[in-house]
């Protein structure tokens, strides 16, 4: 998703739920975009770690993330909840899963016979 603001900003920018004057300066854009592709790529990288816990407390602390742009989003006075309705799933997804890794109980391996 990330990916999107540094080839189609005008679009990702829409997507996100705000309008962007930038004046041909896509600087919002990459800092947007970077921060995004950094996310995607730790997320894959603690998951083919097996790294159950550490993917819990990125998520749980990370839903920071959509509830911060969401709250930008609703302060615009030409958006509405239809618009922030992304970031409030994206809230929800990365606290429950966060939460859910977090309290699962680890999987004890069976000694093989």
């Amino acid at each position: 998703m990330g990916a999107r603001f540094f080839f189609s900003p005008q679009v990702a920018t829409a997507a996100f739920g705000i309008r962007f004057n930038s004046n041909a300066d896509y600087s919002f854009h990459h800092i947007k975009g970077i921060r995004d592709i950094f996310s995607g790529i730790l997320l894959c990288a603690l998951v083919l770690m097996k790294e159950r816990r550490a993917l819990g407390v990125m998520l749980t602390v990370a839903s920071i993330i959509p509830v911060s742009d969401m709250i930008t989003v609703l302060s615009k006075s030409y958006t509405s909840v239809q618009q922030a309705i992304p970031h409030i799933v994206a809230t929800i997804i990365c606290s429950v899963i966060g939460i859910l890794l977090l309290t699962a109980k680890p999987q004890l391996k069976q000694p093989s016979k």
